[in-house]
């Protein structure tokens, strides 16, 4: 008896089917390639996606109505549910918009203030709620110039500042060269260029070994940052800060050099650094007066150093006689005598620039022979998440055992338990756990092209274990640590890395498209319960670079209402294994709105 051939194909077909299915449903990883990016290119947002409906004129400061919040406890988490929350996107407008940064640019509050005596107008007011419009792009913004190449020249339509390189043109900080922005080393102290300066330094103190007992330092008033970017050659990672002020756009050009640094003032509050953190603080030049206010903010210097840790400072009262001079001079030998400092060494260079050098104490002994307790020490118990902290008139305490870290690189793994508040067995546990993560799956599993990627943020970095997987590759890490987590950020430090305190409730102090990766792990579902998520997703498309990076580990819940969000804003995105999201900003902005 003959058997029909259409039961066998489609039994054949239907086997295929379910050996499909089966197949799909259980592989962890399928590799989705993201297109290449070019200014030209724009995304295609989900189809049921919309967006927040936010427009900020941010030369008034005239902020919206605040945002219905997504609720992580929604009981729907379907993508219908998130997407139904949204309205539409809309550009920020008004002067200066294209580099908005909304608690600095909120000129109504500053407009406001009684005094600018001690940098008021430099420190931070956010507007309420935080804005969730969108930056738009210079004209022909293209991507950046990869490392190391950027360190010398970036594009000059990525950061239109010509202010700069007129206002400097005798001290060779930055010049405009056909399309390109070039940066010569230069700088007010640095007459024959920052290798000069940096040789001079390691010759006037052969203790400062750069990259060995020197590995984080603290540039106060730091220009372009050409000191901080010539100390990544020496295994020497900076800090380097200064205020939104008219010397036009410096941290962003630092950051668009692929440099560490971030916008800030020593005004009335505490700088947002732990307690004790720094090897070294530099100021060349940096205008800051120390002795104003009763001397906090030398004293607030003191408290960011390391005991035992070393201030250079190179100004005009070091090697200048004049009445001016002497007089700032004068007052300095007074304030430092007061805190204990030593000078350790001062001399003059071959280009007639001098510098001092001081070393802060590494116990209380001295503090207890002072003939007069001025500044007192501060008897109280001091906040080391220094998050809208007012400076304060005293000397901050030392640390009980606090010795000197391993040198570098031993320190990144050999941090003394006695020196932290987390055991060395934990801290060797994350670390393990950390590195595995980023070999194992961010590294060789996740759409990112680890080789356009130089600065990188971690949203929660915890004890900086995700930065230290990263310490062989060439970009380097802002660990935040959030004011409504465990303080860890002096286990930051003390390993030899960078951070600061942030609250992602706010806007954070940086210029536009500066960083090329953000990464969260188990937070953007906590923050949405603190505020609204979609406000922290237009922070980071504010600060992601076109081209740039998100990568998420978290619930499946927020995974999916994350995918929603970003797919709104025109990011490309993939998921792996329902915990890691992985989104790719686009050069979609939104049209802009109708006058």
């Amino acid at each position: 008896m003959g058997i029909s051939v259409q039961p066998v194909v489609v039994l054949l077909l239907c086997t295929i089917l379910i050996t499909i299915t089966v197949y799909l449903s259980t592989t962890n990883y399928i590799t989705f390639p993201f297109p290449s990016l070019t200014p030209t290119d724009y995304y295609t947002p989900n189809p049921k996606s919309s967006v927040p409906n936010q427009n900020v004129d941010v030369s008034s400061d005239q902020t919206p109505q605040k945002m219905k919040l997504i609720s992580a406890s929604s009981s729907s988490s379907s993508l219908e549910g998130v997407v139904e929350e949204l309205k539409k996107w809309d550009l920020c407008n008004g002067a200066g918009s294209v580099d908005y940064i909304p608690c600095l640019d909120n000129n109504n509050a500053i407009k406001q203030l009684k005094s600018r005596r001690h940098m008021e107008h430099r420190e931070r007011h956010c507007p309420e709620p935080t804005p969730t419009c969108l930056v738009p792009l210079p004209h022909n913004y293209k991507p950046p110039v990869p490392w190391p190449k950027s360190r010398d020249m970036v594009w000059y339509d990525n950061v239109p500042h010509p202010k700069l390189v007129e206002y400097k043109k005798e001290q060779n900080w930055v010049n405009k060269t056909g399309e390109y922005l070039v940066f010569p080393g230069g700088g007010t102290q640095f007459k024959f260029g920052v290798t000069h300066y940096v040789e001079f330094i390691e010759q006037a103190l052969p203790s400062i070994k750069w990259g060995k007992n020197i590995r984080v330092v603290l540039d106060v008033g730091c220009g372009v940052a050409s000191f901080g970017g010539f100390l990544l050659d020496k295994d020497a990672i900076t800090m380097s800060f200064a205020p939104k002020d008219e010397h036009e756009a410096q941290i962003q050009f630092a950051l668009e050099r692929g440099i560490p640094a971030t916008l800030s003032v020593i005004g009335t509050q505490q700088l947002t650094f732990p307690s004790n953190a720094f090897d070294l603080i530099h100021c060349a030049r940096c205008r800051v007066h120390w002795d104003a206010d009763g001397g906090k903010p030398l004293l607030e210097l003191n408290r960011v150093l390391r005991p035992g840790g070393f201030f250079i400072w190179s100004a005009t009262p070091v090697y200048r006689d004049n009445d001016r001079d002497s007089r700032i001079w004068n007052s300095m030998v007074t304030l430092t005598k007061s805190i204990c400092w030593k000078v350790v060494t001062k001399t003059v260079d071959s280009s007639g620039i001098g510098l001092v050098i001081y070393q802060k104490p590494a116990s209380e002994s001295c503090y207890n022979k002072r003939s007069t307790q001025d500044p007192p020490l501060c008897d109280k118990k001091e906040v080391n998440a220094s998050w809208y902290v007012p400076l304060a008139k005293c000397i901050s305490k030392l640390p009980i055992r606090k010795s000197w870290p391993e040198l570098w690189p031993k320190r990144l793994v050999s941090v003394k338990p006695q020196s932290i508040s987390v055991s060395a067995e934990k801290l060797k546990k994350d670390t393990e756990k950390w590195s595995a993560i980023v070999s194992d799956v961010y590294l060789e599993r996740l759409a990112v092209n680890w080789s356009s990627v130089r600065n990188v943020m971690d949203m929660n970095a915890g004890y900086g274990s995700f930065a230290a997987a990263l310490i062989n590759r060439p970009l380097w890490v802002m660990n935040v640590v959030p004011v409504d987590k465990p303080d860890t950020l002096s286990v930051v430090y003390d390993r030899g890395l960078i951070g600061v305190y942030h609250d992602w409730c706010e806007s954070l102090n940086t210029y536009p498209r500066t960083y090329d990766l953000l990464h969260s792990s188990f937070f953007l579902g906590d923050v949405s319960q603190r505020c609204d998520v979609v406000q922290v997703a237009a922070e980071i498309d504010r600060i992601v670079r076109p081209g740039g990076y998100l990568v998420v580990q978290d619930t499946k819940e927020t995974i999916k209402k994350l995918e929603s969000i970003f797919g709104s804003l025109h990011w490309s995105t993939k998921i792996y294994q329902d915990k890691f999201l992985v989104g790719r900003k686009g050069f979609w902005r939104p049209a802009k709105p109708e006058l």
